[in-house]
């Protein structure tokens, strides 16, 4: 019933989205959460209230991962809340859609520093409490880092670099660490779940549905409970549409 009694977990970008889903499922498994967010502290406080009304514990603390003393700072602090931690889930990114020519050269890094380089650094903060405590790192991809966008060049180039750091991880840190990737493909919220994009992928996918929260959140579960012999995994959660 709670997978995960007495662990702790970090969690970037949990305010809103699939990172609030992903915080209030950690938390039902029985982890003690704490969350980042940049400007949704209304959202953000929300999840922590859900969170302790179910008897949880949870925590949320501002962080610009853009920022690189803000993501140092924040992960130290996350830590030292939590009393350690055994699972960070670099969950926070960038997400634009853009032509190619149309991209500028402060569009691109800006993607790839929230996408890559937060996560390199946020893991780089939490490597010596994770192995010292022999846990898990989860980052979240994208279906668009397998499959390349013709109106998401910058970031799918980000995604499929997140992928490759999560590979590269993976073989840097075992055997104390072990190191997955989630990588989502369409995935629907209420308010966009009927919009004529959404039904259009929602025929195209072999599973004849787009995908929810709650299937992201289901897969992070699986990789926080796994067996820690399965490292370096790039899963693509996206009801097959990767094989169209």
């Amino acid at each position: 019933m709670h997978p995960l009694q007495g662990k702790t977990v970090l969690i970037t970008g949990g305010a809103k989205r699939i990172g609030r889903e992903l915080a209030l499922t950690l938390a039902q498994a029985g982890a003690r959460v704490a969350i980042t967010y940049r400007d949704s502290k209304s959202d953000a406080e929300d999840v922590v209230l859900q969170v302790t009304r179910a008897g949880g514990w949870a925590h949320a603390l501002r962080c610009n991962l853009n920022d690189e003393s803000s993501v140092r700072t924040a992960a130290r602090r996350a830590m030292e809340q939590l009393g350690g931690l055994d699972l960070l889930v670099n969950n926070a990114g960038a997400y634009q859609t853009r032509d190619f020519e149309e991209i500028t050269s402060g569009e691109f890094d800006l993607m790839f520093h929230t996408n890559v380089r937060a996560p390199f650094l946020l893991s780089q903060v939490c490597i010596p409490e994770l192995r010292q405590r022999e846990g898990r790192i989860i980052n979240i991809g994208s279906l668009g880092g397998i499959r390349p966008w013709a109106t998401h060049a910058h970031y799918c180039s980000s995604k499929a670099a997140l992928h490759m750091l999560t590979e590269a991880m993976a073989k840097a840190l075992a055997p104390a660490v072990s190191v997955n990737c989630v990588a989502p493909g369409m995935i629907v919220f209420p308010s966009s779940e009927e919009t004529d994009e959404a039904v259009h992928f929602a025929k195209k996918t072999p599973m004849q549905r787009n995908g929810t929260a709650a299937d992201v959140a289901a897969a992070v579960l699986f990789f926080a409970t796994c067996p820690k012999f399965i490292t370096g995994q790039i899963l693509a959660v996206d009801g097959g549409l990767s094989l169209v």
